[in-house]
């Protein structure tokens, strides 16, 4: 899942007709990114590859399909995000397993992995408005959108984002890292946040640090954005300078936070994230490559 980089070769789509989405799942063709709960189901080809499913595998495995939603095409081969009965975890084949996608990130293509974060977010969606929020009436697919109205009070729903700021502030030759209090002893981040409503980007950067390390930022500069999918976020990326004050934490959101230069940087996001993205970028501004996985 690269920052602000989409799936290569992939067009989304939400009519399917032209990849056979109106027909009987039984002779449904395409690429499965099949959930059973918040985990993809992956077959293991070898030691170091796995490959995801078709509809002929899953009709072949006869797992329960609670409902499916076509992604689009990747490289011409309709894709589909599909979810599972969550009694299909007892009846899986043995060439198949059950994997979160943070844990799946080293072992699916980029490609993959993108598609993946979009069709566990759209079956979250789908999954909590089979009903209407307003009045309680169960609600019809929009044909041409990926959207939901109710035909009693007309509500529209859509699929909904949650916007987060993340910053990487530098002062001098270093950079703040902060370690919350649900990382890993030793482990450190940087400030990140949800956006609030009336709140620009750059605004919530600068409330965001000025509650949690107590600083004043100057300049804010746009770094890169990356989906999210724990459950439906976005990570919008920026860098920041120190402008005035010193840390002085909020106990209640980190447990230690301080200023590093590269020769003494602690244990860094790993290059998953939008996190490792930036300390990177910083490092190879001075022709540095932080060798840490």
């Amino acid at each position: 899942m690269t920052t602000g980089t989409p799936a290569r070769g992939f067009t989304p789509g939400v009519d399917p007709e032209a990849d056979g989405g109106q027909l009987p799942l039984s002779i449904r063709t395409g690429l499965c990114f099949a959930f059973v709960g918040s985990e993809l189901l992956v077959r293991r080809v070898d030691q170091h590859a796995l490959e995801l499913p078709r509809w002929p595998d899953l009709q072949q495995w006869q797992l329960p399909v609670v409902r499916g939603q076509y992604l689009g095409s990747l490289n011409g081969e309709p894709c589909w995000s599909v979810e599972l009965d969550p009694e299909s975890a007892q009846s899986l084949p043995e060439t198949t397993s059950l994997a979160g996608l943070r844990a799946l990130f080293d072992n699916l293509s980029e490609d993959l992995y993108a598609i993946a974060g979009r069709a566990i977010q759209i079956i979250a969606w789908e999954r909590d408005h089979q009903f209407c929020g307003r009045c309680g009436t169960a609600t019809d697919h929009v044909r041409g959108e990926r959207a939901r109205r109710c035909p009693e009070c007309g509500l529209i729903s859509y699929p909904r984002l949650t916007p987060a700021i993340i910053v990487l502030i530098e002062r001098d030759d270093r950079i703040l890292l902060a370690r919350g209090h649900a990382f890993a002893a030793g482990r450190f981040g940087i400030v990140a946040g949800f956006v609030e409503p009336g709140e620009s980007l750059e605004d919530a950067v600068r409330r965001e640090v000025r509650e949690e390390v107590s600083i004043e930022l100057g300049e804010v500069r746009y770094f890169g954005s990356q989906p999210w999918p724990f459950p439906h976020g976005i990570m919008i990326g920026f860098r920041a300078e120190h402008l005035a004050g010193e840390i002085t934490i909020d106990e209640g959101e980190l447990a230690e936070a301080a200023w590093y230069r590269l020769d003494e940087l602690p244990t860094i996001p790993a290059r998953l994230s939008i996190a490792r993205r930036l300390i990177d970028a910083w490092a190879a501004e001075r022709g540095v490559i932080i060798d840490q996985p």
